[in-house]
């Protein structure tokens, strides 16, 4: 008896850079911010982009935010080219901007007050489902007593806290993540990454990282990017295969050790290459 192997489902990349290129000003004078660049990143993979500064981490994060379109090649994000349509995508940055006339609760709602499909949903009164939606992130992130409070009521990193269930309150399919630990002490920072490794584990969206720290990119992500100093572009691509849930600990072991000691070989190198091409 023949068996007839079944057709296979083709999941399209979340995000996917061809070639692509951004140059800024024309002709001779234009400056290259990114080099020609691939990029694959999986649906619900977590993926950090490392390098020096200036080297088009924020280029890349702008491409797929859709908020600029690259001078050559493609960004498709979930099998549509940025720009054909609107998508939603979670975003958070260092500086949390909370309206400090809105309580906590309502700061965290606003993206379903003007992200489709959620804006006709919230104003045809369903106030109420969205604040359960609401509650329940906060209570994820140990914020559930402070829903009530507003954003001068709280610590730089329980704003962070809120800044975080904001970013995913209209579950997002893409969430970029700008630096959004750099203005916090240490401490409150790894904290944090765990808040992150939890919300990441238990939503599974697909997320990219942009951070100067190679400790935060070896906790939380999947994989690591590496990109050259300007004109930027990706130099080492790396599995991080280290179980989870990961602990503060894990990252005084010999492997994590070491490959927050690669990733700084790597970078310093570019930075090196870039000091003597600029000699």
């Amino acid at each position: 008896m023949l068996t007839v192997p079944q057709p296979t489902t083709y999941a399209p990349p979340a995000v996917e850079l061809s070639q692509a290129a951004v140059s800024f000003g024309r002709q001779e004078k234009a400056i290259v911010a990114l080099q020609e660049t691939s990029l694959r990143i999986a649906d619900g993979e977590f993926v950090a982009l490392v390098g020096p500064s200036g080297c088009g981490k924020s280029t890349i994060m702008r491409l797929a935010a859709g908020l600029l379109q690259p001078t050559s090649g493609a960004v498709i994000i979930g099998g549509r080219e940025v720009g054909a349509k609107a998508l939603r995508i979670g975003m958070a940055f260092q500086n949390p901007t909370m309206l400090p006339w809105l309580t906590i609760e309502r700061n965290v709602m606003l993206p379903l007050k003007i992200v489709k499909p959620f804006r006709s949903e919230y104003q045809a009164k369903k106030n109420g489902e969205f604040r359960d939606r609401v509650r329940a992130l906060l209570a994820d992130v140990g914020l559930d007593k402070f829903a009530n409070h507003y954003p001068w009521q709280l610590s730089g990193g329980m704003l962070q806290r809120a800044n975080l269930c904001r970013a995913l309150v209209h579950e997002p399919r893409l969430l970029l993540l700008d630096e959004p630990f750099g203005a916090l002490d240490q401490f409150t920072r790894e904290e944090l990454w765990g808040t992150m490794q939890s919300l990441w584990m238990k939503r599974k969206p697909t997320v990219l990282l942009i951070t100067h720290d190679l400790k935060e990119a070896g906790f939380l992500a999947s994989r690591i990017c590496v990109m050259s100093a300007r004109p930027g572009r990706i130099i080492d691509d790396s599995t991080v295969d280290f179980h989870r849930p990961r602990t503060i600990e894990m990252t005084f072991e010999h492997d994590f050790v070491a490959l927050n000691q690669r990733l700084r070989e790597l970078i310093i190198d570019a930075r090196s290459d870039t000091a003597i091409l600029g000699a």
